[in-house]
């Protein structure tokens, strides 16, 4: 599975690996729904021999072995349809979530793959709907099989009775396939623009919801809904678009079929008439007009159901066949957790060196934002090692030389605005269940009276994103995850921006105790941190310009008083 996620994937590659992967189930399914639709064809046929033979001889035993064959026809319609639908049905779930999974791997490890620019809203409805109507094609095909064989079957037994009724049901099915193959591109190609569109605006919900609170802060929320009105009426627009094709297409479909329908029954009629055929041979050809219709149009639909998997298989190729953006290598870390940062440039960072000892508890003060979330992006490895110059190495290892996988058991970064996830308090803190200090990681963070308010304690229900409990609440459920996981290296950004001064002070002592002898880094300009910490790491200008424990730095830089005093 994880070299098929590697591959470039064009949308026609897709269709062939979900084709070739359901084989066993797809010829199952097509030999049980061609039974279906043959079964279903015989039945008008049935019914014009039982006219035919029971005006001949008009016995009882006719009339049974008739009864008896009709009851055989549609119990073979029944069951046939019924495990059919069965067999194809859940191989069509199952190759859904196949690709789903392959595709949120790729939107989950954004640093192994480039996927040009689409966001994550972008990426889940890929994960969904292309994912589910790409697998479709696995029941497209055996329908549009056995619905072929219901045309065959009809058309035969028509040209038993008179060849010219065979030759109309033929030419009538070429006729509206070839028509309507030209109106199914118009839906591939609207469709997968429609989901694009919709995929645009799934993102901007995505963005609305993450900055909905900064957004209310300083009065942008209007233009954001502004903004996300937009983008929802233009893919209403395509959606509509798209429901208009879709029902010209359905109508056309519609009417080619009653048109051939009528025109057969009709002949048959005529050709009756003129006692070219008998009566149970018009029977037939009547009864077969009208259920022709089913097949037919199930066979018509089909080429529509086909764009439609093959415009969302080129949506997922966007993602599975994007090209990598490193390559991760094989190493691990060595035991000890030391970090070294050498000559790094990457956004705002120009050149920025500085060494962590294994054990260390080392505060970083950045004067500008935009530097911290620039260190924060490298060493989280959001930002590959090729996207910046220098070197990072963890457990004496370049981070280049190391899978992702190990570098972030080793190695743990906390954002300020790590996420909150529907659950309880103690799954939240320790997703796993096995975390060894959960107890002393709530303790440390200051969390205890977060759970000594709720008569459920640690399994106190909380709502997707943390809805149920305040900013500081959030922010110290977040560094008692980050804490509990109780990695080698720590590198916390921003963990008490939302706590008051004593909180903080507390906090600050905690971290400092409970990670004694364990390497961390602390990204702030809380002066209780700063204080907590073995040596304090100033960073200017995407450099680092000076470097001393918290109260010397005081003491002796200016800069610093005003960058830090609260």
């Amino acid at each position: 599975m994880a070299t098929d996620t590697q591959r470039p994937r064009p949308g026609a590659a897709i269709l062939r690996t979900a084709l070739r992967r359901n084989i066993g189930a797809m010829i199952a399914g097509t030999v049980l729904m061609g039974l279906y639709q043959a079964a279903e064809t015989a039945f008008p046929i049935a019914l014009g021999l039982i006219v035919e033979h029971t005006m001949q001889d008009r016995s009882l035993g006719s009339l049974g072995v008739s009864i008896g064959s009709l009851a055989v026809i549609i119990t073979t319609v029944s069951l046939s349809w019924r495990f059919g639908m069965r067999v194809l049905q859940k191989a069509n779930t199952t190759e859904a979530h196949r690709w789903r999974v392959q595709v949120a791997a790729c939107g989950l490890q954004p640093v192994a793959r480039d996927v040009d620019g689409l966001k994550s809203g972008e990426i889940l409805t890929i994960a969904t709907e292309d994912a589910d109507q790409t697998a479709d094609i696995i029941e497209v095909v055996p329908l549009l099989v056995s619905s072929l064989v219901a045309v065959v079957v009809a058309a035969v037994a028509l040209s038993l009775a008179d060849i010219r009724l065979g030759l109309l049901v033929v030419v009538g099915t070429v006729g509206i396939l070839s028509i309507l193959a030209v109106m199914s591109k118009r839906i591939g190609s609207s469709t997968q623009e429609q989901q694009a569109k919709v995929a645009r605006a799934g993102a901007k919900v995505a963005d609305l919801i993450i900055g909905l609170r900064p957004l209310h802060g300083f009065g942008g929320n209007h233009a954001a809904f502004g903004s996300y009105r937009r983008v929802s009426t233009d893919a209403k627009r395509q959606a509509i678009t798209v429901a208009r094709v879709n029902g010209a297409y359905a109508g056309t479909a519609l009417a080619l079929n009653a048109v051939l329908a009528a025109a057969v029954s009709l002949t048959a009629g005529w050709l009756a008439f003129e006692g070219r055929i008998s009566i149970g041979e018009l029977v037939m050809a009547v009864g077969l007009a009208q259920f022709i219709m089913e097949p037919l149009k199930m066979f018509s639909e089909m080429p529509k159901y086909v764009m439609i998997a093959r415009a969302s298989a080129e949506r997922m190729a966007l993602v599975l066949s994007a090209p990598p953006v490193t390559v991760p290598g094989p190493e691990r870390p060595a035991p000890g957790g030391d970090l070294e940062v050498e000559g790094v440039r990457h956004g705002t960072l120009r050149g920025l060196k500085f060494t962590v000892a294994a054990g260390e508890f080392v505060a970083i003060a950045p004067y500008q934002p935009r530097a911290a979330a620039d260190l924060v992006a490298v060493l989280a490895v959001n930002a590959a090692p090729p996207a910046y110059e220098g070197v990072v190495r963890l457990g004496g290892q370049e981070l280049a030389d190391l899978s992702v996988e190990a570098v972030r058991e080793h190695m743990l970064v906390n954002p300020y605005d790590a996420e909150i996830f529907g659950g309880t308090l103690r799954t939240n803190i320790d997703p796993s269940g096995s975390s060894r200090t959960l107890p002393e990681a709530v303790e440390a963070s200051m969390l205890t009276d977060v759970v000594a308010l709720h008569r459920d304690g640690l399994d106190y229900a909380v709502r997707d994103r943390g809805a149920n409990l305040s900013g500081g609440q959030r922010q110290r459920l977040s560094l008692a995850r980050a804490l509990a996981a109780d990695t080698d290296v720590l590198v916390l950004h921003n963990p008490t921006t939302a706590v008051d001064a004593v909180t903080e002070q507390l906090i600050a002592r905690n971290i400092a105790k409970l990670r004694r002898g364990r390497t961390t880094v602390v990204i702030t300009s809380s002066p209780a941190l700063l204080d907590a910490a073995d040596r304090v790491l100033v960073l200017d200008e995407g450099v680092i310009t000076a470097e001393d424990t918290h109260r010397n730095l005081l003491a002796g830089d200016e800069e610093y008083c005003l960058a830090v005093a609260r």
